[in-house]
């Protein structure tokens, strides 16, 4: 029996999202996949979509929504593989006691570095050119794996060399039944 994958898109959800679907077609034959847009999940719903409007909508009050909704939705523990504003839900959810295996976030925006990180392995992966990067200081205290692509910028999940090695890490973790992340 596979095991759950959870992914949580970025903000802008299925909208900008062509991407999702090279992990989809990687990862849907070895993993039991729920997908969720978190826009979708954040109940935004913008007639002018820009990305200050959709962040600011996530702010202020989008994110809190769908951090609730994901808890409504998953109940059992999983996998995760996050995108953006995905990555900040998933963290959240999972201080309001969301269960987690293993959460595997990419360009998370603004995670709360003063509350406790998932009971689970972490991995993050930002690029280098992100401002949302924790300190390794940080990341080495709380025993959260981070890895940054110095060439990168914060969409650097859209890239098909990083949607590679994104896949090859879950699967490589699938086949050896050990979430290492």
């Amino acid at each position: 029996m596979a095991e759950k994958l959870v992914i949580l898109s970025d903000m802008w959800g299925t909208k900008r999202g062509l991407w999702i679907t090279s992990y989809l077609g990687y990862l849907q034959q070895y993993f039991d996949i729920q997908f969720h847009d978190t826009q979708q999940l954040a109940d935004v719903d913008l007639v002018v979509c820009t990305s200050e409007k959709l962040y600011d909508a996530f702010k202020s009050g989008g994110r809190d929504y769908a951090v609730s909704q994901l808890l409504n939705k998953e109940k059992e523990p999983c996998h995760y593989l996050t995108f953006c504003a995905g990555g900040t839900v998933a963290w959240l959810a999972s201080q309001k006691g969301l269960p987690m295996k293993s959460l595997y976030a990419v360009s998370p925006t603004e995670l709360p570095m003063d509350g406790p990180k998932p009971d689970c392995p972490v991995r993050l992966l930002y690029g280098g050119n992100d401002k949302d990067i924790p300190s390794s200081d940080w990341a080495d205290k709380n025993g959260v794996s981070l890895e940054v692509m110095p060439q990168y910028g914060h969409e650097l999940y859209s890239d098909e060399m990083i949607i590679q090695k994104v896949c090859l890490s879950l699967l490589e973790s699938a086949i050896h039944k050990k979430f290492q992340l």
